[in-house]
């Protein structure tokens, strides 16, 4: 079974992040230039929450609420889900679609090591269950 670990090894850490008193503005404009949907919310070093496009479409967008002066701190999730280096994939997936989320940052001991995505996990079982069907039709065909 493949662990979370394993898939921040191959596709990398790299956790593009924001502070709570930023603007919503700087948040989209973040995400947009490293075309990504969310931000982990970081305070002192520390995660202390994450922000998403489903954040900017129902507590800013739908709600009037105007991005160049509205802070991320009052609309990111601060009761964020969160995974651990340690957790298999087939957690993560169970996790995500019981909790309807599409992004997990994963913390080791509290510490931000990475984040994965729905994406993340679906490409990883593809590509497993591409592999397993190579190395079958490699054993049938001999």
């Amino acid at each position: 079974m493949d662990h979370v670990q394993a898939l921040l090894n191959k596709k990398g850490c790299e956790v593009w992040t924001i502070q709570p008193d930023e603007i919503v503005l700087d948040a989209i404009q973040k995400m947009a230039d490293k075309d990504v949907g969310s931000l982990v919310v970081v305070e002192d070093g520390k995660p202390v929450g994450i922000f998403t496009e489903r954040h900017y479409a129902r507590e800013v967008f739908l709600k009037g609420r105007n991005s160049p002066t509205t802070p991320i701190r009052e609309i990111m999730s601060a009761r964020f889900i969160f995974a651990g280096p340690e957790q298999t994939i087939e957690e993560c997936m169970v996790v995500m679609t019981n909790k309807a989320v599409r992004h997990l940052p994963v913390l080791d001991r509290g510490e931000l090591v990475g984040i994965i995505s729905i994406g993340d996990l679906v490409k990883r079982k593809i590509a497993d269950q591409e592999s397993t069907i190579e190395q079958l039709t490699q054993y049938i065909h001999g």
